[in-house]
Order: C-alpha cells, then structure tokens, then sequence
C-alpha cells in the first residue's frame, strides 16, 4: 500500500482532511521572530521585563512572558536588595505629609526629593534628585560628594531653573538634610509648602524609591570608570535616559513624553 493512500486512510479514521496531516504550526517562526525582536529591544534597555518589552513592542504583556519563558530571557540587568538609610537617631519632625492628601492633575504642583549614593574611589559620591509626582520626571539634581544641605539644596535650585517655577508642595523624608532649618527656609523664600514622611516610612516617599531602585540598577558598577568627571557626566546619561527614553509603567511611556503630551492637550482646551 502506497504512503499516499495510508495517510489518506489515517486521516479517514481520524475525521480529518488528508491535507491537515502536512500542517506544520506557524507558532514557533513566530516565536523566534518575536524572540528576535524582544533581544532588540534588551538590547536598547537591558532591565526592561516582560512589561515594558510588551510596551515598547505594543503586544500582549502574556504573550510576550511566555516567549521569554520559552527561549529563557531575562532582564540583563537584574535587582538587588535595596539598601535602606538609617534615621532613627533623628526626632520626629512635626511636618505633615501633604503628599498622601493630594493627588496632582498638573505639573510642577508636587515634588518629591531624595538623595543617593554610589561608591568611588575607597568612599562614596552622592546624588541628589527632584522628581515631579505628576510627570514621574527628574526635573532637578545634583552630585556632590558629601550629603550635605547643600547638596539638596542645589538640586531643588536647580529644579527651579530648568521648569521656571517652584512648586507648591515639596515631599521627602526626615533625613537630617531637610530638616535643617535652612533648607526650611529656602522652601519658604520660594513659597513651597514642607511635606514629610513619617520617620522609618520609606513608603511614603515611594516615587524617589522606585526611581533609585531602577536608577542603581542600569547604572551598573561604577568601577568601570577612569575619573570622577566620567562618573559624573554618566549620571547625568542615566537621568536623560530615564526622563527621555526609558518607559515608566505608571506613564506607559517615558516622563517627558507624557509630560508633553500633557501640554498638548491643555493647550488644544485652551484653544478650544
């Protein structure tokens, strides 16, 4: 008996066309095609997850987890513990959190502040940062090597000069940086309202939180630099990487684009 007629009487026991024996599943070209294609965008954002690689390739968050489970991609780059900054030597202040009572429709109504460090050199170089609650935007920083007031206090100066404004409410937590009486002073010359977490309540300043927990993370191992001005120029690529390019799950897509299409849209009202 021929193979012809064997498979034609298989598929006769089966009840099914002949024709559906020689199907071959178009899934797994597919798969690697999009397996291909999430490589690429790893590539451009090494700690991107399944969420954001979904984003930036507007396809099904499911779908794009289950390829990656299927050929094993993770993120390049992959998270630690964080670390946490001690203050309970500190008195509580009687600063209130403003930030939990309000939830801004605009830009430049709500800031939130903080301040990191990154190891260099048998010591440690620091980085201050003003985010905007409303645009998830770093619209202000600066790096020092010492986590003074002076070092938040130039951040906050420098937010002022780039957005133009000050803002209404400015939020962090009690470190003894911003609870010095200066820094208290210069909000007020700017007629910025205080707003404070409570002691040991990381929580509560929870978008500088995320923010240094990718921010740490793609910036990589500082060793990898020859002198502190390298360092410091790519803190500066990290934060424009952060503003401009890289997605934020909360915007679904980067501050600055969501900032600006903010903008439009106010303005098309305007006009209306």
């Amino acid at each position: 008996m021929s193979a012809s007629k064997n498979k034609a009487e298989l598929a006769k026991k089966l009840g099914v066309s002949r024709s559906s024996l020689y199907y071959r599943p178009k899934r797994p070209k597919d798969d690697e095609a999009l397996r291909d294609r999430i490589l690429a965008v790893q590539t451009e954002h090494p700690a991107y997850g399944h969420k954001r690689i979904a984003m930036a390739l507007k396809l099904n968050k499911k779908r794009i987890r289950r390829v990656m489970k299927k050929f094993n991609l993770r993120p390049r780059i992959l998270r630690g513990r964080p670390t946490k900054r001690d203050d309970r030597g500190n008195l509580p202040t009687k600063v209130p959190n403003l930030a939990k009572t309000i939830c801004p429709i605009r830009a430049n109504v709500l800031y939130a502040g903080d301040f990191t460090y990154i190891p260099w050199d048998n010591g440690f170089v620091y980085v201050a940062t003003v985010l905007d609650v409303f645009t998830r935007e770093i619209v202000g920083w600066h790096i020092g090597l010492h986590h003074t007031t002076s070092l938040i206090t130039e951040a906050f100066l420098d937010a002022v000069r780039r957005t133009g404004v000050a803002p209404q409410i400015f939020h962090s937590d009690q470190g003894s940086e911003y609870v010095s009486g200066s820094y208290e002073l210069l909000l007020a010359a700017h007629g910025t309202k205080a707003s404070q977490s409570k002691k040991s309540s990381p929580w509560e300043n929870c978008y500088q939180e995320s923010f240094y927990s990718g921010f740490k993370l793609e910036f990589g191992n500082p060793t990898r630099f020859h002198d502190l001005g390298e360092l410091a120029e790519a803190v500066h690529r990290q934060i424009h990487y952060y503003n401009t390019r890289r997605i934020h799950t909360a915007l679904k897509m980067p501050p600055v684009t969501y900032r600006v299409h903010q903008e439009n849209k106010i303005a098309v009202l305007m006009t209306a």
